[in-house]
């Protein structure tokens, strides 16, 4: 199928237009990106202005604490959100079903073979098996991440990075929440890129600092020329050192072969947050009837530390399912 074509019908199939901020649902993610950047808002939507007063400042990224009344549900705050099925083996759109999965054990970045997490890698192909849904969730446990240092270090998921989706054309995506008890960070934002891109409050000392954004940090950043997998400032910060970078940081081109969630997993936080689960993430894209066991690619999923407070940039790199045929550079 053309992916013009398919991405009219995929599209036109789930109510959405390319341009089009959806509330509760898959979004979709063209593979030029938006206008000005390469991510588009999810759990950030609507989010207040840097330096209100108001209540809902949507987590800032994990660093202010979301309240009860301000998760991410089918009624509020759910832009990019899906209405959770039954259970996690069940596809979040109805005709799917499971033809892919796989558990992962998340290694420390030492390159030791001591376990922090896990990671969950599904695939959901619909009964014509021309379209696939492929979906990631991490658990994170108590675990020293890296043993060359004397203190606890915990490893903080800011991105989780997809690859494999260059001959995809536009791509729906979205995630959803199965915890009740608030330990599961929601996806902030979704960008078709490669690049993963810091985001720091303006200190994280104080519920007022939290709520405000570090000197030249973006919700949303440009796409002019960056093109690492990490960006920002790789030096550990304090709790009262006021974070600042150069817009020159903020800022991820378009590469549509990678789709990044963005969000703040980690088992216990510098900021004194707790999200040891992500979001289950799901990106909808075109795949084919053949068996997905061919489909597993070295690095098809990252794992980024983007240094969000007194940690540097990391990455972990974790085979998993792309679309048939996809490359991962």
């Amino acid at each position: 199928m053309k992916h013009s074509t398919l991405k009219l019908t995929m599209l036109a199939a789930l109510g959405f237009t390319a341009t089009q901020a959806s509330a509760l649902g898959l979004v979709a993610l063209p593979d030029t990106g938006f206008s000005s950047s390469a991510y588009t808002n999810c759990y950030n939507d609507g989010r207040v202005e840097p330096g209100s007063t108001a209540d809902d400042v949507k987590g800032n990224f994990g660093s202010f604490p979301i309240s009860s009344a301000n998760q991410p549900s089918t009624t509020k705050n759910n832009t990019c959100f899906v209405a959770k099925p039954a259970n996690e083996i069940l596809s979040p759109i109805a005709g799917y079903s499971l033809v892919g999965n796989n558990t992962t054990t998340i290694p420390s970045t030492t390159g030791g073979s001591d376990s922090i997490g896990t990671l969950v890698d599904r695939v959901w192909r619909n009964a014509a098996g021309t379209m696939c849904i492929f979906g990631t969730r991490v658990t994170m446990i108590n675990a020293d991440h890296d043993d060359s240092t004397e203190a606890t270090e915990y490893f903080e998921i800011n991105d989780i990075a997809r690859g494999g989706f260059a001959d995809s054309g536009t791509v729906n995506v979205g995630y959803t929440i199965f915890s009740t008890t608030g330990n599961t960070s929601p996806v902030y934002r979704v960008g078709r890129t490669f690049t993963s891109v810091q985001h720091r409050s303006y200190k994280y000392d104080t519920l007022a600092n939290k709520r405000i954004n570090g000197t030249n940090y973006l919700d949303l950043p440009t796409k002019n020329s960056v093109t690492a997998a990490i960006t920002g400032e790789n030096t550990p910060i304090d709790a009262t050192t006021v974070a600042s970078t150069t817009l020159a940081t903020q800022d991820a081109v378009v590469n549509s072969n990678w789709v990044d969630f963005t969000a703040d997993t980690v088992y216990a936080d510098d900021d004194g947050s707790t999200n040891a689960l992500s979001g289950f993430t799901y990106i909808q894209a075109e795949c084919d009837s053949t068996a997905t066991s061919g489909w597993k690619k070295s690095g098809a999923i990252r794992l980024r530390q983007t240094a969000q407070e007194e940690t540097t940039f990391k990455e972990i790199a974790i085979e998993g399912f792309a679309p048939p045929g996809a490359t991962i550079p």
